[in-house]
């Protein structure tokens, strides 16, 4: 489901107009799928999520899978650039 979760977040990132960039392994965990971007600062972080979390969520397509369907499990990693 790798595949496929990476091609639903890349075309879902597209549309949001920012930098993202989704990428698949290639070494290590199989089927891990890493969404990256940056951010100015944290403040510009957590502006960016409080406008996403206001959207509405569109209504379920029954012939396509929520992506939540697609993985086990997640994680968060914030990480500075220097």
């Amino acid at each position: 489901m790798a595949s496929k979760l990476a091609t639903m977040f890349k075309a879902e990132m597209a549309e949001r107009g920012k930098g993202w960039k989704v990428m698949t392994d290639m070494t290590g965990s199989f089927n891990k799928v890493v969404m990256e971007t940056e951010y100015e600062n944290m403040a510009a972080f957590e502006a960016e999520w409080q406008e996403f979390m206001k959207q509405p969520r569109p209504a379920s397509d029954p012939a396509k899978p929520s992506y939540t369907e697609m993985y086990l499990h997640g994680k968060r990693e914030i990480y500075r650039v220097w």
